[in-house]
């Protein structure tokens, strides 16, 4: 059976403290465009991250707020920045390096939150039931493109009544498969 492969490229998810301190106060965030996971969006304000080698500008803030900041990059991201980013689940930052986060009014020095996220599907438990899965297996996903067709390993499973059925690498992985315009990938279990 197959699901949709999603490119997620690098961005920040932020508390709303945080927020204000990088937008001023009350800001709130700008829905852009709103993504596969029910009440997901990409917002139009950008942000800068900052790491012991350098920076990148123009980051995007995905929404809505969060508990807590975070910065999710690809590898090659990480190593630019001179970060050692761990690779976990979204939301998984205990005892990961920190960086800094540069808005327009402000900036944040969050002490550890960046992570490269570990490859996934989220599905309903409708969804998983009929890929005849469970919540944290982890599986195997052959997407066949053109000229690069490639298996992933290691894809965790994640199913909540609240997602929507898609696969989530990133632009590392995406580019190695040599991923363009709407994919799919075979779900191995």
């Amino acid at each position: 059976m197959k699901v949709l492969v999603e490119t997620s490229a690098r961005h920040v998810h932020v508390s709303a403290a945080d927020l204000e301190i990088l937008f001023g106060e009350g800001y709130q965030l700008t829905n852009k465009k709103a993504l596969s996971q029910p009440g997901q969006f990409a917002c139009e304000e950008r942000v800068t991250v900052v790491g012991p080698k350098g920076e990148m500008s123009g980051i995007s803030i995905l929404g809505p707020t969060r508990p807590a900041t975070q910065a999710e990059l690809s590898l090659t991201d990480a190593r630019k920045l001179g970060i050692a980013a761990p690779i976990r689940e979204s939301g998984d930052t205990a005892g990961s390096p920190g960086c800094k986060i540069v808005g327009p009014k402000g900036e944040v020095e969050i002490p550890e939150g960046v992570i490269v996220a570990k490859r996934h599907i989220h599905f309903t438990p409708e969804e998983a039931a009929s890929f005849g899965v469970t919540d944290r297996q982890v599986v195997s996903v052959k997407i066949e493109t053109a000229e690069r067709t490639t298996t992933f390993g290691d894809v965790v499973i994640r199913v909540n009544p609240n997602f929507s059925a898609a696969m989530h690498i990133d632009t590392d992985e995406s580019n190695a498969a040599g991923c363009s315009g709407r994919v799919e990938g075979e779900v191995i279990a």
